[in-house]
């Protein structure tokens, strides 16, 4: 067993950002993956022999896609798509209302075990920490904040699965939704969502397609943001150097100032760029002899406001 906290490379970048990220995360079998394409897939406990059908044929094409399927191993749909996903041979995240060393429920020990040798199991409640109702409405936050968008399959009008829902919008996450009869209660929180602006998923093929062209266009984005944030960076600090370069120059103009109007002129002639003791003369207006603009020249050097490079040839240091 493992323990994370948002102080831990290890942390998942996702949950870093939200703004009730868990202080700390207990996990079981294998580690989280980095920047993995992952789908939340969340509904009814007592499911229809539909909602069973659209969760093990959703979970078993996305384990087989290598996305990740993460869900909250309850009983009904959370862990019929779970379970499909790893016996596709795919990854699946499940996030617990306990310890991560408690199964609840008690029926899907099979999943349990499942997960904790081909996938992982993750808690933010300490190991041996019951699973009690309060408990759950905070795992949801969770198991939407590691996904990149949620799909919900079957729900009441008020099910506790909406509570994942409000989690995912508040996260800014997409929520798709599996329509259902209108005869059906067990479809009513689905179509209600549906008439509020969710996404209508009408095949896996459809859902991965949608996913992987707005991670992409999310990574673009990001990868823009950053260079932006690096040329203005940049800007700034180059401004920051120009200002501290500028206040050290008219530092040395009046220091140079007391050795003579001349010796100014003569800085002044300098850059970076090497010059000849020639062209050092011309900035004199050629009224000092060679032997002299030389002489002035070794005598900024000496004070430390020149530099000779190579025989003959100075510039400003």
């Amino acid at each position: 067993m493992k323990h994370m906290t948002p102080f831990d490379m290890e942390y998942p970048q996702r949950l870093l950002d939200l703004v009730d990220a868990p202080g700390c995360l207990y996990l079981e079998g294998k580690d989280l993956p980095k920047e993995d394409l992952s789908i939340g897939i969340i509904g009814a406990r007592d499911c229809s022999d539909y909602g069973k059908y659209v969760a093990r044929q959703l979970g078993e094409y996305l384990g087989k896609q290598g996305i990740t399927v993460v869900s909250g191993m309850a009983r009904g749909i959370d862990g019929i798509a779970q379970e499909a996903a790893l016996l596709a041979g795919g990854y699946s995240i499940g996030v617990l209302g306990c310890g991560v060393d408690v199964c609840y429920p008690k029926s899907n020990e099979r999943l349990y075990e499942m997960l904790k040798e081909k996938g992982t199991l993750l808690s933010e409640f300490a190991p041996g920490y019951p699973a009690i109702p309060k408990n759950f409405p905070l795992r949801n936050r969770i198991v939407s904040g590691l996904s990149d968008a949620l799909v919900v399959i079957e729900a009441r009008l008020k099910s506790g699965t909406l509570i994942t829902v409000d989690c995912a919008l508040e996260q800014g996450k997409e929520v798709y939704v599996v329509p259902g009869r209108i005869t059906d209660r067990l479809s009513d929180g689905c179509n209600n969502l549906i008439r509020q602006g969710a996404s209508v998923l009408l095949s896996p093929a459809q859902l991965v397609e949608e996913m992987r062209e707005l991670v992409t266009t999310r990574d673009v984005v990001a990868r823009e943001e950053k260079i932006r944030n690096l040329k203005q960076y940049r800007s700034q600090e180059q401004a920051t150097l120009s200002a501290a370069f500028g206040e050290q120059e008219k530092g040395k103009l009046e220091a140079i100032k007391t050795l003579g109007k001349e010796y100014v002129k003569l800085y002044e002639a300098l850059d970076f760029t090497p010059k000849t003791i020639e062209q050092c003369g011309e900035a004199l207006g050629g009224e000092k002899s060679y032997r002299q603009v030389a002489g002035m020249l070794m005598e900024l050097c000496l004070k430390g406001y020149a530099l000779q490079v190579m025989a003959g040839k100075f510039q400003k240091k």
